[in-house]
């Protein structure tokens, strides 16, 4: 019976009618030996702005000097050739791309077989890639790294415009309407000041932010209505043409049926190819490895010609221990290879001549003229409530009405050894990886819960009366960046072990779950790792909130970003088994990777969505999003053009990282929605003016969604037109 007053009183200061004479030890009140998130008066942010910024000149540094040093780690890009395993991973080695395709024009080559020959003359002093970021053109980025590289730093270009608007904005307008309220007393250094919760809950200049945030939602639609302008294509002709087939018979080799199939069901259609697809994971296995014995046996030939009979220790761990005393044992170079490359080239002509048993019901049919497959597409596009697919002779054989039926995917978008996991098994690999993720990050592994458990453990009470930035501000900032970029890339290899069957589609879904799980890390349940969610609400949304509350620098993330630490770890245990020279140049010209556009647009749409959110109530965080945004952008720049290898993916990703950027002024208007509904009551007109603002913001992105829906399908391109730079 004594749990309701205590309720009843513990709801009390809610809304207190007179704020403490101690505002700054009053918004931890029921966490008062928090030695986390306390700070100096106005944050700390001169002092923490400044840590941040030697930390990254210092890290900026540490990467000039590694980026060559290390291997030539910074430059992997430039290292690789057209003969390399990580551009043959296409499977162009077994002709599949020629096979369903054709042979590839000049124009549909790979952007790194047609990239400048002068890549080394753009590298040559200790700092000369820095000023190489700013003179690059789009044009040569295009020509190195491919249209996708310049959709997304387009896409960035026009972040940075639009934040910039919203930055001049909000720290002309809505600042000095936060700080000219008189809540939180008339401290210039009072970091309270500068929010919203300094404006009288009478003051008419709330409405002022509501407005704003219908602003700032429209300037986001425009903005990226813009950059959608800009994603013009044309489709390829022999992509247009071909369809990929799937759910069929196991049992069905024979391609005459196939054909005889839309023949009689679709005469107007006429079938030019049809090829079956099958598990070829294992041949790509043995094809990479065969190889590289051969180049190890053609570099030691050469080498023995000149030095006479060379030895190399075989064992994995050779190399790290390279005195006799472990015992390793020391075979001919020459001859190791050569037995090797036999035994690889015998295991992976036994595996090709299987290959014709493991056919995977999927099969790329080509017609002779792109309208076939629209009409085609259209018919099996049907509600199959209504009417099953047109029928054949051979519909019994080949079960045709079962089929799955889309536009292939461009070749080189294509995962071909992932084509092998298919149906139940997929969903379930799916939903068990998911269901995995969601309960290590949303109940475990949260940032803030990591950093609160620290404290709540007391493991920064020694230095809780320091009262120094670097502890109280710094610390817990380099603390919660590591765990937000460590936790994304458990969502990107989630994705990865998911085994889509294109490289679009993959990203496109990390792109999605990174998002959420970050809007989620970052936003939502930082807060509600810290407290209860009693005293969360209280927290959030007293006369107090954002009082106290503290800016974060992140520029030391742009030259993390830059060391790219785990994959320089993978490249310095890679170099270390090598066993051999070749080896060891084998590991240079394949530990480049493709540029994960689908982390990168998560990672950079969830910083501009924290800075929309933040950019009403807290005004001063604008200039410092901008800031980092800026750093990032030239900092993709520069990973795309020397670090990363080039790809090709449909342009539907880029239109789904546009319309997912909607999201950031929602978060907006919801935040201040919730701020109006318990400051000023359901009733209020700002209330009422925010939630109507919201619904209709709502409205209009599921409208836009389902119209997106009832578009005809159509092929996923990947000839895409140069974007003019802008």
């Amino acid at each position: 019976m004594d749990t309701q007053p205590e309720l009843i009183s513990s709801m009390e200061p809610l809304l207190p009618e007179d704020p403490p004479a101690n505002v700054t030890d009053q918004c931890y009140s029921a966490y008062s030996h928090s030695t986390v998130l306390q700070g100096l008066p106005f944050g700390g942010v001169p002092t923490v702005l400044a840590i941040n910024f030697l930390v990254w000149l210092l890290l900026l540094l540490v990467f000039s000097c590694l980026r060559k040093a290390a291997w030539d780690y910074g430059r992997l890009a430039l290292l690789i050739d057209n003969d390399s395993p990580v551009i043959r991973r296409r499977w162009t080695s077994y002709d599949l791309t020629s096979l369903f395709y054709g042979e590839p024009s000049d124009k549909e080559k790979s952007p790194c077989e047609t990239s400048p020959p002068d890549l080394n003359s753009k590298d040559l002093g200790f700092c000369s890639w820095l000023s190489s970021i700013y003179q690059m053109k789009d044009e040569e980025i295009q020509s190195k790294c491919g249209v996708d590289a310049i959709t997304y730093l387009s896409y960035q270009r026009h972040l940075l415009v639009l934040l910039l608007l919203i930055c001049v904005l909000s720290v002309a307008i809505i600042l000095p309407v936060n700080f000219s309220g008189d809540l939180l007393g008339n401290s210039p250094a009072h970091f309270g000041r500068t929010t919203i919760v300094n404006v009288p809950t009478q003051d008419r200049f709330l409405w002022l932010h509501s407005v704003f945030a219908l602003l700032y939602f429209l300037l986001t639609v425009l903005c990226m209505r813009h950059h959608s302008a800009s994603l013009h294509y044309r489709e390829d002709d022999k992509v247009a043409r071909t369809l990929m087939v799937t759910y069929i018979p196991r049992e069905i080799s024979d391609p005459s049926l196939i054909t005889k199939h839309f023949h009689e069901a679709y005469p107007s259609c006429t079938v030019t190819d049809v090829q079956f697809s099958y598990d070829v994971r294992r041949l790509m296995k043995l094809d990479t490895d065969r190889r590289r014995a051969m180049k190890g046996r053609l570099y030691f030939a050469g080498r023995s010609q000149k030095e006479g009979r060379i030895l190399i220790k075989t064992h994995p761990c050779a190399r790290l221990c390279p005195c006799d005393c472990c015992g390793f044992q020391k075979v001919d170079a020459e001859q190791y290879y050569a037995e090797l490359e036999e035994k690889l080239t015998d295991e992976f002509t036994a595996e090709r001549n299987r290959i014709p048993l493991k056919r995977l019901g999927i099969a790329f049919v080509t017609f002779q003229d792109e309208r076939m497959t629209a009409v085609i597409i259209q018919d099996y596009s049907q509600p199959r409530c209504r009417r099953a697919p047109q029928q054949s002779s051979v519909t019994p054989i080949v079960h045709s009405h079962q089929w799955g039926v889309r536009y292939a995917p461009a070749p080189n978008d294509v995962i071909w050894e992932n084509l092998a996991v298919s149906g139940p098994v997929w969903w379930v690999r799916c939903m068990g990886l998911n269901l995995a993720l969601f309960i290590l990050l949303f109940f475990l592994t949260t940032p803030a819960v990591i950093v609160s458990t620290m404290d709540r453990f007391n493991v920064t009470y020694p230095v809780e009366n320091l009262q120094n930035p670097v502890i109280t501000q710094f610390l817990p900032t380099l603390l919660l960046w590591m765990f937000s970029v460590c936790l994304p890339f458990l969502v990107y290899y989630s994705a990865f072990l998911e085994c889509h069957w294109t490289r679009s589609n993959e990203n496109r879904l990390t792109m999605h779950k990174c998002y959420l799980f970050l809007v989620f890390m970052v936003i939502i349940l930082p807060s509600l790792g810290l407290t209860s969610l009693d005293l969360f609400f209280r927290w959030l949304f007293d006369i107090h909130f954002l009082d106290s509350a503290n800016l974060k620098f992140h520029l030391i993330g742009t030259a993390m970003e830059l060391l790219r630490i785990p994959g320089l770890t993978v490249y310095a245990t890679r170099l270390c088994l090598a066993k051999s020279v070749p080896e060891r140049l084998h590991v240079k010209r394949s530990q480049a990777y493709e540029f994960q556009f689908g982390l990168e647009y998560a990672w950079t749409t969830c910083v501009f969505s924290v800075v929309m959110t933040y950019s009403i109530t807290c005004p001063i965080i604008a200039p410092f999003g901008l800031l980092y945004l800026l750093l990032k952008h030239m900092t993709d720049r520069y990973n795309i053009y020397y670090a990363y290898i080039p790809t090709k993916l449909s342009p539907s990703l880029h239109a789904a990282a546009a319309r997912q950027l909607l999201a950031a002024p929602i978060l907006c208007i919801f935040w201040l929605l919730f701020f109006s509904f318990l400051r000023l009551g359901s009733t209020h007109p700002v209330t009422l003016f925010t939630f109507a603002t919201l619904l209709c913001c709502l409205l209009f992105s599921i409208f836009g969604l389902c119209l997106r829906k009832l578009r005809p399908k159509r092929p996923s391109s990947y000839q895409v037109r140069a974007i003019q730079p802008h």
